[in-house]
């Protein structure tokens, strides 16, 4: 059979894709090597991750935060396996969602790994052995990534005792001891899982702060929330050797500016330093698509590849590795592939880390800024000030926004506190329309609200805030 467009990789960027494909009138199959469809992000990343963020989340409440509210309740108890039964559950409910679509866009699922032979043609293997080959006017390359490891070091990972996220989400027990390899996103949310769960997280990073690219603020501010929470950190560390000790492991580590080694023992360690593009077994270099020097597909600005026919999205190619710039690079895709003019804004992707409390940036943050040579001003405002932060016991973190000196136009919000997933989407919509701090200060928000310190803090940019 021929199809208008192939999707390799059903995660967030391809399978939404290929529904916009279909909806746009296009014939589309999507080609997954995995059993069930979503990719990383629903099977063994974004969704269950969180699942359990929220469990623990409720479980440390439980324990610490409900007898002040005079909710007296005793000592909570966990049932780890039950807690990975709810995780398992939204993963099942995901991915059977995503296989609905397929059904109701009319998009074929085949099952199997998929290799480009050329232009309009793709092999694909499934489990038995058996391959077809499959022509398309279109092929899309939407892979994803994969586990990075630590760059020189030789690494076992097994998923029990020296653990990637994937096994960070699947323990069967909570460690005494966990060191995690890696202060980025991933690392930060796993750790505080099992620390809230009850083990005792030690954090290895090699830059001097978390979080890397995040806001300096920002990170700093979170980086002391966190130790609070009881999570000690090792930053500036270079990672020298990690190796089964025992019945657990350990993990070596020097000083990035020079100085002695240190080794710490740990039950299990997880490895979080980054993901790398997934590209193996595609025939890439046999069918000519070219490959940047991260490993990444090279496209154009209109995700197209050197190959006429072939392009690329999401996690393969360049820019941030998060499912909703994937989604948004697959809608644009099919939209240019339809005749349309499909757009991704890049300066305007909101970054989220599902701890507790949450960080949440946009835009540019103040180093970019000042690197960059950009006149700026800055209006902050503290959760410690917002009525409802205090009615909710959640008055850590603060709202900054970064807005041009001269225009008033809104170039980067970054947000600690409760919800800050949820509060920067106002903020991404003002930045696409290319709104001013005033414009947000001026805005009426409810009251008591969360919210309100958003409106503070860009009542602080162009003027003053009302509450401080």
């Amino acid at each position: 059979m021929s199809y208008d467009v192939i999707v390799i990789g059903s995660g967030p960027g391809g399978y939404v894709c290929a529904i916009k494909a279909a909806q746009l009138g296009m014939k589309v199959a999507v080609v997954e090597k995995r059993a069930t469809y979503g990719g990383t992000c629903l099977n063994i990343g974004c969704i269950p991750s969180k699942a359990l963020l929220h469990a623990s989340e409720v479980f440390h409440h439980a324990a610490h935060g409900m007898a002040d509210l005079g909710v007296e309740v005793g000592a909570p108890t966990l049932n780890l396996s039950k807690m990975m039964a709810h995780k398992d559950a939204t993963v099942k409910s995901n991915v059977e969602g995503v296989s609905f679509l397929f059904k109701k866009n009319k998009i074929d699922g085949i099952q199997g790994t998929g290799k480009i032979l050329g232009a309009g043609k793709v092999e694909v293997t499934n489990d038995k052995g058996e391959v077809q080959v499959l022509e398309t006017k279109n092929i899309v390359i939407a892979t994803g990534s994969d586990v990075a490891g630590i760059p020189g070091v030789n690494v076992d990972i097994d998923e029990k005792i020296i653990v990637s996220s994937t096994g960070g989400i699947a323990l069967d027990k909570v460690p005494g001891k966990m060191i995690v390899v890696g202060g980025g996103v991933i690392g930060l949310e796993l750790g505080s899982v099992w620390s809230r769960l009850g083990a005792k997280v030690t954090v290895v990073e090699y830059l001097d702060t978390i979080l890397g690219g995040m806001d300096g603020e920002v990170s700093k501010q979170f980086q002391r929330i966190l130790a609070k929470q009881g999570i000690e950190f090792n930053l500036g560390a270079k990672v020298t050797g990690v190796e089964k000790s025992g019945e657990g492991a350990k993990v070596t580590f020097e000083p990035v500016k020079g100085g002695e080694a240190q080794t710490l023992d740990a039950d299990v360690v997880l490895v979080a330093t980054g993901r790398k593009p997934y590209t193996a077994g595609l025939g890439l270099e046999e069918s000519g698509v070219a490959l940047d020097n991260r490993g990444r597909v090279e496209i154009d600005g209109h995700y197209r590849t050197n190959v006429a026919g072939i392009y690329a999205i999401g996690d393969v190619v360049k820019g941030p590795m998060l499912a909703h710039k994937a989604e948004d690079e697959g809608v644009a895709l099919a939209e240019i592939l339809a005749g349309q003019h499909g757009h991704v804004n890049y300066d305007v992707i909101p970054g989220v880390v599902y701890t507790q409390p949450e960080v949440a940036s946009v835009g540019k943050t103040e180093e970019e800024l000042k690197a960059a040579g950009v006149a700026y001003k800055v209006g902050k405002f503290p959760f410690t000030a917002n009525g409802r932060a205090r009615a909710m016991q959640a008055m850590d973190g603060f709202v900054k926004v970064l807005a041009d000196k001269d225009t008033d136009r809104v170039l980067g919000v970054h947000i600690i506190g409760l919800g800050a997933g949820e509060m920067i989407h106002e903020a991404a919509v003002l930045m696409e329309f290319g709104g001013s701090s005033e414009d947000l200060g001026r805005t009426c928000h409810a009251h008591p609200t969360m919210s309100e310190a958003v409106k503070e803090a860009a009542l602080a940019t162009f003027f003053k805030p009302l509450h401080m």
